[in-house]
């Protein structure tokens, strides 16, 4: 099974144009995934759908998703607003006012998170969401399950976007999750850009943005003393493949541009693809 993800979108960042850079970005990642061979089983979007919340904006989304012809499974961003994305996504439905809920395809189980707190750039993990994932958890400890939410719950390094490990709803989260085997991986997005780690004896895969991204620095920030390091760059519009092998869920990262080919499938590379193949077990 081959999973899509997109993330980060910040559809409507400018809110008058309806051919906006990012909605540009967002459909050519689309149309690079729709033409993939073999095509996604399915695509995840994880959060910050929209830049501002507003209900316009996800319309234009929702159009946009449309031309998928695979399902779309959305969670909500720190940019997000339950109300304005209820109104465009009614079949996703909240659950004690959040837009958590499950699914499961060709034996993965899926948990998708809220981690939204409006007004709040970082992410919340309430008593509520928490108990919705403990009791979806104990319901079926032998099926291997991907968490899927927005923000990620480990420290990256990149200062001004950082998960603080001393965040109450990182420690709420990591209680949850403390030795369920079940969990092969957490999905997540936020960071416009590609990390993976290890987190509580799973993988942590983060998702670069179809939107501009991060840039890698390291360095602590000082917010009193701006340095002019860079902050956001121009790479192209990203998306992530997790595949899944009945086993384990392994993950690529790519962008929707057009790559130099150095070398094709052709009689020159035969001899070398034969090799490597042969020597593999019957």
């Amino acid at each position: 099974m081959l999973i899509a993800q997109v993330t980060d979108i910040h559809l409507g960042f400018e809110p008058d144009n309806p051919s906006e850079f990012n909605r540009k970005r967002l459909d050519q990642v689309l149309k690079h995934l729709m033409a993939m061979t073999p095509k996604p089983d399915l695509l995840l979007a994880t959060g910050d759908l929209v830049d501002r919340g507003d209900g316009e904006s996800y319309r234009r989304l929702r159009l946009a998703f449309e031309q998928v012809d695979f399902p779309v499974w959305p969670c909500l961003g720190n940019h997000d607003i339950r109300d304005n994305f209820a109104a465009w996504f009614p079949e996703r439905g909240a659950v004690d006012g959040f837009f958590q809920y499950e699914f499961e395809h060709q034996g993965l189980r899926f948990l998708v998170l809220d981690t939204l707190e409006e007004g709040r750039h970082g992410g919340a993990f309430c008593d509520v969401r928490a108990g919705w994932l403990r009791a979806r958890l104990a319901e079926k400890v032998d099926q291997p399950t991907a968490i899927v939410m927005h923000h990620p719950p480990v420290e990256v390094g990149i200062e001004w976007m950082n998960t603080h490990p001393g965040e109450p709803w990182v420690e709420r989260f990591r209680n949850c999750i403390a030795g369920k085997a079940q969990i092969v991986a957490i999905i997540c997005g936020h960071l416009h850009r590609p990390i993976t780690c290890q987190w509580e004896r799973t993988t942590i895969a983060i998702c670069p943005s179809t939107a501009p991204q991060i840039a890698l620095e390291l360095a602590p920030i000082d917010p009193e003393r701006p340095d002019d390091r860079p902050m956001i760059i121009a790479d192209p519009p990203a998306y992530a493949i997790h595949r899944w092998n009945g086993r384990e869920l392994v993950t690529h990262f790519d962008t929707a541009d057009a790559h130099v080919v150095l070398a094709k499938f052709d009689a020159k590379m035969q001899p070398l693809v034969r090799s490597l193949l042969s020597e593999r077990p019957v």
